[in-house]
């Protein structure tokens, strides 16, 4: 079976990765498809740094702003979206650009890793959700790595949704999520993918680009985003986003504004030295390395020249 191409373009937050997949979708007559765990909820564009229709230069994008905040959403979810996606891309001939940094989107879309219908409890999916509101994400991070370490060491202890669903599924099959994946890889991903790495060669200078961009967050309306978001039910993922749920101490009058606001900051750069240190373990992936003011030109230019060692033909 002839693999389908899917050129990924992938790395920390702040680097540029949505401006770049535009370029490449522009060149190669393509379409990009997000691979941010964030970005898919409705309503919330500043925060999730959803790419404005402006941005996007009339590139047809999917998976942004669709998905209710209030409502789960899972990797099984987004494996079976974007795969779809992808099909229905390929059918008009186009070429399907990935775009994102949440690395078990990116990577198990691209390994085809199967997931499971079976395991779903709502009863027991809420009991988790009103324990996590209760007594705080870490408590079902713990019971994690009772059973299943290597999971837990791959989920963010504030990340309820994938959290309650490994839980769920070990509790209601008797299988770890880690078991599960184990078994999933042993199928042929169906995917010919490129992935090209975005980075600043100085870690510096990306900490200093995420601390701009949050400014610039600041400055289009982050604060009452996060405050309609922390105004949803507990136990909601959204909630626990970077970028909203610094701002809880402020709005209980804990702590200012300034405060809270560096508090986004130190959070945006820790969570980019995760995506740094799961991306860079990806051997495929061919990086681009940016400067301070990159010249976007010269790195659109060697991402066109990586998909076309791939014979990956311009449009």
């Amino acid at each position: 079976m002839e693999r389908i191409p899917v050129a990924a373009v992938v790395g920390p937050t702040a680097t540029g990765k949505s401006r770049l997949a535009v370029e490449l979708a522009l060149r190669f007559h393509g379409e990009v498809v997000s691979a941010d765990s964030m970005q898919i909820y409705r309503g919330l564009p500043i925060g999730t740094a959803q790419p404005a229709k402006e941005e996007r230069k009339g590139v047809p994008h999917h998976l942004i702003g669709f998905h209710d905040p209030e409502k789960p959403f899972s990797v099984a979810d987004y494996v079976a979206l974007a795969s779809e996606c992808i099909r229905g891309i390929r059918e008009r001939g186009r070429l399907p650009v990935l775009a994102g940094g949440t690395g078990l989107y990116v990577g198990s879309l691209l390994r085809h890793l199967s997931f499971s219908p079976e395991g779903r409890n709502e009863a027991l999916r809420a009991e988790l959700l009103r324990r996590a509101g209760k007594e705080g994400p870490k408590v079902l991070w713990e019971e994690l790595r009772s059973f299943d370490p290597q999971s837990a060491e791959r989920i963010h202890p504030n990340n309820v949704g994938r959290l309650v669903r490994s839980i769920e599924i070990y509790r209601e099959t008797g299988i770890t999520m880690t078991e599960q994946m184990e078994r999933s890889r042993r199928e042929p991903s169906p995917y010919d993918a490129c992935l090209i790495g975005l980075d600043y060669r100085d870690r510096c200078k990306l900490y200093r680009a995420i601390d701009l961009r949050v400014d610039k967050m600041m400055e289009t309306g982050l604060l009452p985003e996060a405050e309609m978001v922390l105004n949803l039910p507990e136990g909601t993922t959204a909630r626990q986003a970077i970028g909203y749920k610094e701002f809880l101490p402020y709005f209980e009058g804990k702590c200012g504004l300034t405060e809270a606001v560096e508090q986004v900051k130190r959070e945006s750069r820790r969570y980019a030295k995760r995506q740094r240190t799961w991306f860079r373990r990806q051997e495929q992936a061919e990086w681009i390395e940016i400067d301070e003011e990159p010249d976007f030109l010269s790195v659109s230019q060697k991402a066109e020249e990586i998909l076309c060692r791939k014979g990956w033909n311009r449009s």
